[in-house]
């Protein structure tokens, strides 16, 4: 996939924000070697919460977010010390799983606040994939790929309606990431 954006024109990706499919990061890395890759936060907390008991899931959620809602990467760091020192005995391989992903999953910190929700999910390209199996769950079938493709062109028209909303704070954003991105940007957006 990486490849055939690359071969459609695609020379440079700033920022990659993906859920935790296994070897993604590297197979982009291997694309597009200065791509920041940033795991799906909303996808590490659910794959957590699994994996934590019931009558413990609200405490721990809570502090939780002490470690993905931190003003800084440091205070992060912190709340995931604390998280540990609290629940590492009972549920070390949650622990464990966001220490060995940290890398990926800290990225967003290098970002002003108020652009880093649109970086740390997925959200966004999972609600064009939900309108996707909406059109497409009733179908028992396609007489063809060009029908299908149809279908979901449509179906892009109709959600792309939703995305007339400007993003908040997106100049103060674009222009944060400009000096981040030093003469990655500037062919791209007109400042």
């Amino acid at each position: 996939m990486l490849t055939d954006l690359q071969n459609r024109g695609v020379k440079d990706i700033l920022i990659a924000s993906v859920d935790g499919l296994k070897g993604f990061p590297e197979a982009i890395e291997t694309v597009y070697p200065k791509t920041e890759v940033q795991l799906c936060i909303i996808h590490q907390i659910r794959n957590s919460v699994k994996y934590v008991a019931s009558k413990n899931q609200k405490a721990f959620m809570s502090d939780l977010k002490c470690v993905y809602r931190a003003t800084t990467q440091n205070a992060a760091e912190q709340a995931l010390d604390d998280l540990e020192a609290k629940w590492g005995a009972q549920y070390p391989l949650v622990i464990k799983s966001w220490r060995s992903k940290w890398e990926n999953l800290s990225v967003y910190f290098k970002y002003p606040e108020q652009g880093r929700k649109a970086i740390y999910t997925t959200n966004a390209v999972e609600a064009v994939h939900r309108q996707f199996r909406k059109l497409t769950k009733t179908k028992g079938g396609f007489a063809n790929e060009n029908v299908l493709l149809k279908l979901l062109y449509a179906g892009m028209l109709k959600a792309s309606e939703r995305w007339t909303h400007p993003v908040q704070n997106w100049n103060l954003t674009l222009s944060q990431l400009s000096i981040h991105f030093e003469g990655r940007i500037d062919g791209y957006v007109d400042l």
